[in-house]
């Protein structure tokens, strides 16, 4: 897969990181906007890319590609993937997927008129654990509560305090913890459980109406899901799962998860003594740790690789359809709160 970057920020610096450790792709060109060009050209050079453009048009008509990666502010994802697809050009784009439920179809549908895929970068159910989570769900039994908490005091917090909002922090770029980072825990829950009966975000809100961290509450057939996501304070992070025989629990930040461990129900051995002086199930505990990997980012590229050189068009459309379900999750979940983004104007 020819694959071209689109943009030069923190996420860009990583997905140039990862993308290389992925020998099906071949990264031959580099999208910066004017005044970011010496970047462009100095991760051109240190990636061995060879097409730097500052004209998104121009790379899209001129350079020697497949598919764009577009690593850009959240406000903006609809826009560039639209000109890529109306251009012939695969798309993986950053999460999140676009600013609202709306555009989320716009790009759907647009991919599947022209035979091109639209894939999000979301590190989250890429990954091996995830496909063991999948694995080891069904002996938990029916589920319960599932509780999520991905919080990460933001290196631009303190810059906000001050009054001012990095894109990150600026609802009219569709900022807010919400999109940024609580995004993850959804991703988990909407991927192993569809879509919800309803989704609420209560939130903690800034000066400038941004949520800087919040509690997602999705509602599903017999059980909740109560999400967290700060860019306020740290917290331990984690994701719990409990169901009437056990309960799992994905180790670590759910955008880079470290392993499972597991309790279930042994059904056919004895009741144990409890601390308490009662008796308690006999359970059986199990542990999986995640390989070693160079980055976080590389089994989503690999997938991605996989996706497009085949014409994979199964996956493609899973892939489609979990986007989808997320951001029709998103934009409820932030309505509910009241909170408002540039493009609902």
């Amino acid at each position: 897969m020819k694959l071209a970057i689109i943009g030069t920020g923190k996420i860009v610096t990583e997905a140039l990181f990862a993308a290389s450790h992925v020998k099906e792709i071949e990264m031959t060109a580099i999208f910066g906007r004017p005044h970011s060009r010496q970047k462009a050209e100095d991760m051109a050079a240190r990636y061995g890319i060879g097409a730097v453009y500052t004209d998104y048009g121009e790379l899209l008509s001129e350079a020697d590609i497949d598919a764009v990666y577009i690593g850009l502010v959240n406000s903006v994802h609809y826009s560039y993937a639209r000109k890529a697809l109306e251009a012939g050009k695969h798309v993986i784009l950053e999460k999140p997927f676009t600013s609202t439920a709306r555009e989320a179809q716009d790009l759907v549908r647009l991919a599947r008129e022209k035979d091109l895929f639209i894939l999000e970068a979301i590190t989250t159910v890429h990954g091996p654990v995830f496909v063991k989570l999948r694995e080891m769900l069904p002996r938990i039994g029916a589920l319960k509560i599932h509780q999520g908490n991905f919080s990460q005091y933001s290196s631009r917090y303190g810059d906000y305090l001050k009054g001012n909002a990095a894109p990150a922090f600026d609802p009219a770029l569709s900022g807010g913890a919400l999109y940024d980072i609580n995004l993850y825990n959804i991703y988990v829950a909407a991927a192993l459980y569809g879509k919800p009966e309803k989704s609420r975000y209560f939130p903690n809100l800034g000066f400038n109406g941004v949520d800087t961290s919040g509690v997602a509450v999705l509602s599903y057939p017999g059980f909740q899901a109560v999400l967290t996501g700060a860019k306020d304070s740290d917290s331990p992070c984690q994701t719990t799962i409990q169901g009437e025989k056990g309960w799992i629990r994905i180790l670590g930040k759910p955008n880079n998860p470290e392993g499972l461990e597991m309790e279930y129900w042994d059904e056919k051995g004895p009741d144990v003594p409890s601390a308490s002086g009662g008796r308690d199930r006999a359970m059986i505990r199990e542990r999986y740790d995640a390989p070693p990997c160079p980055h976080r980012m590389v089994p989503e590229f690999e997938a991605f690789a996989r996706i497009i050189d085949t014409g994979d068009r199964e996956a493609a459309e899973r892939c489609g359809a979990a986007s989808l379900s997320v951001m029709e999750i998103l934009e409820e979940a932030r309505k509910s709160a009241g909170i408002r983004f540039g493009v609902d104007d």
